[in-house]
């Protein structure tokens, strides 16, 4: 990497890492990409990209290195709520196991600011029941009542990204994110979200054929 504010984005590979790549490509930083896979439908623009499993604390002291100002930690194991619904276990172990290794490693080797993309998700359910819901607010995640597993692990990663700022310092920002979907994102295998595989079932429907909707919540 040259003298520009070097970058770190995990979860590379996937729809919104694939993206933010080039976004901040596009606006000058030198960027570093990691994921356990590389993108489905085109090359990353990073400048350099490792593939690793960020479950492992080691993989995440490698992705750290060197000099990184910013890490953008969108690594997860996710998908659409019909996946979600059915893994809480593995999602949760998955998930608590790369945010916690993260932050510790982009603490260890310096890293200026950390950002965590956690999900609506965390909002607490009895919130959203209603069709004619009121927009959420910040605060509306509290009292805690968060989709299982998914919802869970990434509440809790937000409360770990707030003590790593109480206890060391250490700038953290989250974002929450909705129901993200669009060109190059996932279509299909089962980890896709609702609209994309919408999509995907009337592109391949021959005429006056029919297709099976079912709801994301």
């Amino acid at each position: 990497m040259d003298n520009k504010k070097r970058v770190l984005v995990t979860g590379a590979g996937g729809f919104i890492g694939h993206h933010l790549v080039k976004r901040l490509k596009e606006e000058g930083y030198c960027v570093r990409g990691a994921d356990i896979k590389y993108p489905e439908y085109e090359a990353s623009a990073a400048d350099e990209f490792e593939v690793l499993d960020l479950r492992k604390a080691e993989n995440c002291l490698l992705a750290t290195r060197g000099g990184i100002d910013e890490a953008y930690n969108l690594a997860a194991d996710m998908g659409g709520i019909g996946y979600i619904t059915s893994s809480h276990a593995e999602i949760s172990r998955n998930n608590i196991l790369i945010n916690s290794h993260m932050l510790e490693a982009s603490r260890q080797n310096g890293v200026k600011r950390f950002l965590f993309s956690s999900s609506a998700c965390v909002y607490n359910q009895s919130k959203q029941i209603d069709p004619d819901v009121k927009p959420l607010r910040e605060e509306d995640a509290y009292p805690a009542d968060p989709e299982a597993g998914y919802g869970w692990e990434k509440l809790f990663a937000e409360e770990l990204c707030r003590y790593y700022y109480r206890d060391y310092g250490f700038e953290t920002r989250i974002v929450r994110f909705h129901n993200v979907y669009g060109p190059l994102g996932t279509y299909d295998g089962g980890k896709e979200k609702a609209p994309a595989a919408l999509y995907r079932k009337i592109a391949l429907a021959e005429d006056d054929g029919e297709i099976e909707i079912w709801d994301d919540g």
